[in-house]
Parts: C-alpha cells; structure tokens; sequence
C-alpha cells in the first residue's frame, strides 16, 4: 500500500511537472510587452508572428499596420512577400522528383537544361550538380546579371532575359569550394523543375506542395490586387531625416523560384507542422521521411566552419540547439522561418520594412520560452498582478516593464535586444518586498513597490532610487 501511495505521488508530481513545464502564459506575456516595444522604439510598420509547437500553432499574434496611409491593421492572416523563404519550397519540388527517381542529385545542370551556357573559368572544376545548386556551393554568381534590387523599380529579368545572359557570366569559384549564396542557382533549380515535371513551375508547386498542405495564403507570386489590404504594404529602411518610405511592388518573374513567393505566418506554422508530422510518423507526406530528414542534415560545411547548409535548408546551431529554416529579404519584407526539430518548436516572423531582424526576434522569442522554469514553487501568496505595469527609467532608460513569471516577478528594461539576458526575476519576500534573483538562484538586493494611498502600486525603489509607474496607451 505504502509503495503505491508513493507511487500515485510520484505519478502526480510528474504529472505537475509536465503542466508547468508546458505553461506559456507568462512567458507569451512577456513577448507581447517586448515586441510591442521594440515596433514603437524601432518604428516599424508591423509585425506578424506565430510559435507551433508540433501540430498546434500556440501563439500567434500581429502588432502594427499593414498599411500605414490607410490604417490597415495587420493580423496573423496578413501576407507578406517571404522572398528566400521560397527556396524552401523550390527545393521540396527538387526533392519530390528526387523521390520519383526522375532526377539524381548528382547530376549535372547542363545535362538537364541544355540552354545552361554559364561559363565555367576553373579548368579543375567539378561539375556543377543539384547538390551543390542547393547548398550554395556550385560556385555560381549570387545573381543573374540584372540589376533586380535596386530601387524604385526592381526591374526583375523573365526567365527568357536571364537564360540570354547566362553565356556572359562565369562562375566565380570552382565548384564544391566554397559556399556562395546563389538566387540565380536557384532559379535555374525552378527551369529544372519544370523541365523534368514537364510543367510550369507555378502549377507544379501548387498541385504538388500547396494545395496537400492546405497552404491557400501562400503563393508562387505577389498578389497585386491585395497589395495594402491582405498584404501588407512594404516600407524601406529607416533614414535619419524621417519616416521610412514606401517602397514599389515588385514581380521577381524569372527569380521566383529563389525569392518570389508570398505567404502569411498561419501558413507558415502548417508548413513547419507538415515537417515535425513528416520527421514523426515517417512514411511520406509530399516527401519521404528519410528525404526530409536529408535535407535537414547539414550536406555542406564551409573551409571557415561557420557556414553549413542542408539540401536547401539553412543549418545553424544557437547556443547548442539545431536550428533548420531560412530567412527571407526582399524590398519591403524580411521574414524567416526557424525549426527546432528535436523539441518540434517553430518560430516564424514577417515585417513589412528593410533593415530589421526577424531572425532577432525569433531568437529571442525562443530564449524566453526557453526561461521558463522546469518547476515552479508554490503559488505565491499574493497577488502579482497589482505589480504589473510600465515604469519609467528616465533619463537613464527609456522604459521598464514587471509582469508575473512562474509565481515571481520579471522586470525588463526597454527597448532590449536580447531580453532574455537583460529579464530580472524578482522573489517575493514579504509585503511589498522583492529580491532579485541571481543566476545562481541566491538572492541580492531588495526592490521595493510603494503604493498611494488607495492602494495602487505607483513606484519602484531600486537602490534607494525610485521609478514611477506610467500609463501607455495602446495603439
């Protein structure tokens, strides 16, 4: 009886266990109050974000407007152009014929398109393959020779234009030496799709991969006619005399299969979702599981071992964790889709402006989540919410924040580049009394809130300091 007891004990605590360990509602709150801020001090138009964890998307959340001259407020079913992000895409279709045995990774691209004239100047190259088109190491120029990025009009060459400029370039490597980001390899990857599937790539990807996966807001192209209002409308850099600028919609043409898609980040997380159910269940899903799991392996290290890439896939590792996905920069956007395959976590980010990091985000986002205590103590007496709020840090800083974290505080201040190394957690001690937390988990110095006299918590004192509380309207 005694070791059943124990055992229904033990089942419990294990049981409470995986509940808090899988509890993200602080941690979700304090995303929110970051990212908010990090928009307003940055100034950027909008930003659209969801975290799966396997099958589920668990949070998701749109900031900003998708159209600032209208006032069009984004939403997490907002469309963006997701630019590189479209390689993952081209490079499933490569791998979807692989399967069929209708191509080998070996094979050379001239072999497959026999109008590929793009000079070779190393005598003592190898041959240019699939396999080295998709891991950026053939040795190919980054572009074709157009001048696509360059604004206002972004004059994208059709896929005739560029084919008529492949016999004046030449490659700037021999193959398999070095890694050398190529749209212009990957676009040739899209002519090898609809050469060995004998249809044109649009139909291809969207009756092979989009239409299974049930992907209706992502596409081989930009939709114009919803440009400003389903999708968001894209912003330049920050310049130091003003806002940014709105920048000209663009049609990537004979780059579409390197950079032309569009999608939202609801579609995202299926995508991401598809690949945990795929890498789980094994068998195949548009994909065989081993093929998946290929291109996810790391199939290229550079000579500086600090660049490596799978079969299309970008292959990273942060702070001991693999990451797997690619980022996205096209004018107006940058986006990026992170996997954590071994935990079955995603994290994929859109902004509608140039110059910002959606990868910071989605990094950042992760570490938080990664904060979150295996367990927790009991519940705290007391009640946190009242705590919770902005204060103000001038002339010092420009904001601090306190929200509940797991039965403590946590205490931020804003604007953070790296909240999770800047988060304090603050212990409860006795009244209004708080210790911050130290790495080691002993306790420091105290923080103190003060209340008026109607009971409302109106201030922080901090070594013998004060900041006040303020009240922000939310736009």
């Amino acid at each position: 009886m005694k070791k059943l007891l124990t055992g229904i004990v033990l089942f419990l605590f294990v049981q409470k266990s995986f509940t808090q360990s899988n509890d993200y509602t602080d941690a979700f709150r304090l995303i929110n109050s970051w990212i908010e801020a990090q928009r307003d001090y940055s100034d950027i138009p909008s930003i659209s974000v969801a975290i799966v964890k396997d099958q589920q998307t668990i949070w998701s959340k749109a900031y900003g407007m998708a159209n600032n001259d209208s006032k069009v407020a984004a939403t997490t079913n907002t469309v963006y152009s997701i630019c590189s992000i479209s390689k993952l895409f081209t490079s499933v279709a490569i791998m979807q014929l692989y399967d069929a045995g209708k191509l080998r990774l070996d094979d050379n691209i001239e072999t497959i398109l026999p109008h590929y004239t793009l000079k070779q100047q190393y005598k003592e190259s190898g041959p240019v393959t699939l396999r080295s088109l998709l891991t950026h190491s053939s040795g190919l120029p980054r572009e074709s020779d157009y001048p696509y990025w360059t604004s206002p009009d972004f004059p994208f060459p059709s896929q005739a234009q560029l084919n008529s400029k492949l016999s004046e370039q030449q490659t700037l490597y021999p193959s398999s030496t070095y890694f050398q980001y190529s749209n212009l390899g990957m676009a040739l990857l899209g002519e090898v799709v609809e050469k060995i599937s004998g249809q044109s790539y649009d139909t291809y990807v969207e009756e092979n991969i989009l239409k299974p996966l049930r992907l209706t807001s992502t596409r081989t192209y930009i939709p114009k006619e919803e440009w400003g209002t389903k999708m968001a409308i894209g912003y330049g850099a920050t310049k130091r005399e003003g806002p940014r600028d709105k920048v000209n919609l663009f049609d990537a043409k004979g780059i579409t299969a390197a950079a032309g898609f569009s999608s939202n980040v609801e579609d995202l997380a299926r995508f991401a979702s598809w690949q945990f159910r795929l890498l789980n269940n094994g068998g195949t899903e548009i994909l065989k599981s081993s093929t998946l799991k290929e291109m996810h392996r790391v199939q290229w290290a550079d000579p500086d071992w600090k660049t490596y890439w799978g079969l299309g896939f970008s292959v990273s590792q942060q702070d001991g964790i693999t990451i797997v996905g690619h980022g996205g920069s096209c004018p107006g956007y940058r986006t990026t889709l992170q996997l954590d395959p071994k935990e079955k976590m995603a994290y994929t980010v859109m902004i509608n402006a140039g110059g910002e990091s959606p990868e910071l985000f989605a990094k950042e986002i992760r570490e938080i989540i990664s904060k979150i205590p295996k367990t927790t103590g009991p519940k705290s007496i007391i009640n946190l919410e009242q705590y919770s709020g902005t204060y103000t840090s001038q002339p010092w800083g420009s904001e601090k924040i306190v929200t509940p974290w797991y039965g403590n505080l946590v205490m931020l201040n804003l604007p953070a580049d790296n909240p999770d190394e800047a988060m304090i957690v603050l212990q409860h001690v006795s009244g209004d009394t708080f210790k911050r937390v130290r790495k080691d988990r002993t306790l420091a110095e105290e923080i103190k809130f003060e209340k008026d006299n109607s009971g409302k918590v109106i201030k922080i004192l901090q070594h013998s300091n004060y900041s006040t509380r303020i009240i922000l309207d939310k736009k």
